[in-house]
């Protein structure tokens, strides 16, 4: 075995660079192995034996925390602990921290002879993320060869659910069942299919800006506190964001808002779109496009203050009209409406009534917040084919916080003459009601939250498009869920839940 500098196996990623160089001077041939290794296994250890064999020397690069792509509570064991496991192993030469996300760029910067995967990426389609096929160009292109280890597989994934708390025991039981009736690449192939779907999607845009700050105690003059900018980001927030959301499940989505005529921030809307959403903006020249300001403690990411740039008065009649004509013209050329009500004046009576006139499948998320507390309800809409709202618009909208959730979701429904709805409660999961079934109570599958702007608009935009395809309600709570889970760990809008990134934690929820 071919012993590290000082004996030691860990290195960094440019000192095994530098080492594995030397290797190749003296005409051995260098092996590497690149995973995240939660759970070091027997089939990790075949895996690194049967590797070892193509070669001399063996190097394994480990994906940092801050990269493993499996979903909230993943990795359950931190890259020190996962280093030093595999570094224990009698097989394996050199260890060392991936710089970026993915391999290739390790490979090209390695440029090992043979780079070993196991069995189960034989086949390109098995991966999720597609980088097997960007793998295997980047180390043909340095001179070397891919192989295929073939021996006794298991999965981290499956081991750490069956057999360590990651979930709670309300998750537990629910996943247990869902298992029964649903597989990952059954889930992973129904979402492919929503591809086809074309959608329409209208409401308020809103620019989201955080400005980081560092506290800097109380002010000795004045009852405030002070605190010291650092920097700021900028993101595509409201309908901008769940139009991108839609976007990466559907191809054909075009978006339909309205931007002030005063600081319309029109250059960064269009920037911010994905390509596949195709942008209809109205102008209201009395007001500035709307802007949520909020200052955020730096270093746990607590709200500080928000100031909001935000118009009062009603949509200035021509626009509406203008509005209303065109949606209803185009309306029934979509297969799916998507809603999002978030009270800041674009969506009128006028154009609420083209909204249910017109359109073949009609999805609202109407949303309650500090600018429209108690006048933003659901109410506000006659017919919905599907519903999705948290529990407190759905008290105000019934004007009942005492009656159990389920009988004002019946009372919403029928009036709005709906089949399908669900009710997000944040910590409690999701209550996910259709006329034909009933109710069905979803937990949450975690509870990790770095930021919970945007998560509700996420669910909704990734569940409107399931119910208009039809699928079952167990499953749009499910996945509803697991886009959730996703949501509450991104920064604002700074990304949006894309379909690999969720099917990649369906795959590590069900395993």
């Amino acid at each position: 075995m071919t012993q590290g500098i000082n004996g030691s196996k860990f290195k960094s990623l440019d000192e095994v660079c530098a080492i594995a160089e030397d290797l190749r001077k003296q005409g051995k041939a260098v092996v590497q192995c690149h995973g995240v290794f939660d759970l070091l296994h027997p089939g990790h250890i075949r895996h690194l034996e049967s590797a070892k064999r193509q070669g001399d020397v063996l190097v394994v690069t480990v994906t940092r925390d801050e990269h493993v792509g499996k979903g909230p509570g993943r990795p359950v064991f931190g890259q020190q602990l996962r280093v030093e496991s595999l570094a224990a192993l009698e097989c394996v030469d050199y260890v060392a921290l991936n710089e970026g996300p993915i391999a290739v760029d390790t490979i090209l910067k390695l440029r090992p002879d043979v780079y070993a995967k196991g069995n189960e990426y034989a086949d390109a389609k098995n991966d999720l993320t597609g980088k097997i096929v960007d793998e295997e160009q980047a180390v043909e292109s340095v001179g070397g060869r891919i192989h295929f280890t073939d021996d006794i597989t298991f999965s981290s994934t499956s081991l750490l659910n069956n057999h360590f708390d990651v979930f709670s025991e309300e998750a537990r039981g629910f996943l247990t069942e869902f298992r029964s009736s649903f597989t990952p690449q059954g889930i992973i192939d129904l979402l492919q299919s929503l591809k086809g779907l074309k959608v329409l999607v209208i409401g308020d845009t809103i620019i989201d800006e955080y400005h980081y700050c560092s506290p800097m105690g109380k002010s000795p003059k004045e009852i405030l506190i002070p605190a010291r900018y650092l920097y700021e980001e900028v993101f595509a927030g409201g309908i901008l964001a769940i139009a991108n959301c839609v976007a990466g499940f559907c191809d054909d989505v075009e978006l339909v808002t309205v931007l002030g005529g005063e600081d319309s921030r029109e250059g960064f809307v269009r920037g911010h779109l994905r390509p596949n959403v195709v942008p209809t903006l109205f102008c209201r020249p009395d007001t500035c496009t709307p802007v949520k300001r909020r200052f955020v403690e730096v270093d746990l990411l607590r709200k500080m203050f928000e100031v909001s740039f935000i118009g009062t008065d009603l949509l200035p009649d021509i626009v509406s009209h203008e509005a209303a004509c065109y949606l209803r013209s185009r309306l029934p050329d979509y297969d799916l409406v998507v809603v999002a009500d978030y009270g800041h004046g674009f969506i009128d009576d006028r154009i609420i009534a083209a909204l249910c006139d017109e359109s073949r499948f009609l999805a609202i998320n109407v949303q309650t917040n500090s600018a429209n507390l108690g006048f933003n309800l659901v109410t506000r809409y006659d017919r919905a084919d599907y519903v999705c709202i948290d529990e407190t618009e759905a008290r105000l909208a019934t004007h009942d916080n005492c009656s159990p959730l389920e009988d004002l979701v019946c009372g919403i429904a029928s009036e709005l003459r709906c089949h399908r709805a669900v009710v997000t409660r944040g910590h409690r999961g999701s209550l996910v009601y259709a006329n034909s079934g009933g109710f069905l109570e979803v937990p949450v599958f975690s509870r990790e939250a770095v930021d919970r702007i945007g998560a509700g608009d996420a669910y909704f935009a990734v569940t409107a498009p399931c119910v208009a395809a039809g699928f079952p309600p167990e499953l749009v709570g499910f996945i509803g869920n697991a886009v959730g889970a996703l949501a509450i760990r991104i920064v604002g809008n700074r990304t949006v839940v894309d379909p690999v990134q969720l099917s990649r934690y369906v795959t590590t929820l069900l395993k």
